[in-house]
């Protein structure tokens, strides 16, 4: 059975110079992104695309969301298999290439995920996840492109565990 979700955002374009879109040169990319409830997302195009580099622009949206995703589907799944995640991050990459007519698209996209696990016995497990992940996770499910993962996992020994959990009550 389907179960739809819909989302709604508003999206403001907010690089009018003054004389709107005479020429290529004439505007700016600057865009607000806003969603109710939530702080609004500073966006523009990437910079070589004549964007501010000081904003988001879609790619890296793109790549952000793409690595969200598969964090909080893997979460998930190592929560309900016992494996007790206590440090992630990700160095997620996106490959974009342009197309002859001025387009473009994304060609892959490369998660990096680093996992600290509480323990040694969980490290197999915890590897093992990311596929499962990948299958579940929406956005990736969503792209016409691949989503693949290289991912690492470090167990933390019982002393650094109790050294860790003291300084992240600081």
């Amino acid at each position: 059975m389907s179960h739809p979700h819909h989302y709604s955002l508003n999206l403001k374009w907010t690089g009018n110079k003054g004389d709107g879109t005479t020429n290529y040169r004439s505007y700016d990319r600057s865009h607000l992104i806003s969603i109710e409830g939530k702080s609004g997302i500073a966006g523009s195009s990437d910079p070589v695309f004549r964007g501010d580099k000081t904003k988001y622009n879609p790619e890296e949206l793109l790549v952000a969301a793409l690595s969200a995703c598969h964090m909080l589907s893997y979460l998930h799944l190592c929560s309900e298999a016992g494996v007790n995640v206590i440090d992630y991050v990700d160095n997620a990459t996106g490959t974009m290439e342009e197309t002859p007519n001025g387009g473009g698209k994304f060609t892959e996209v490369v998660l990096y995920p680093t996992v600290t696990v509480s323990d040694e016995s969980m490290v197999t497990k915890a590897n093992q996840l990311h596929h499962s992940a990948n299958e579940l996770c929406f956005i990736a499910n969503s792209c016409n492109f691949p989503v693949r993962h290289q991912p690492s996992c470090i167990a933390l020994k019982a002393v650094s565990l109790q050294a860790y959990n003291e300084r992240a009550k600081m």
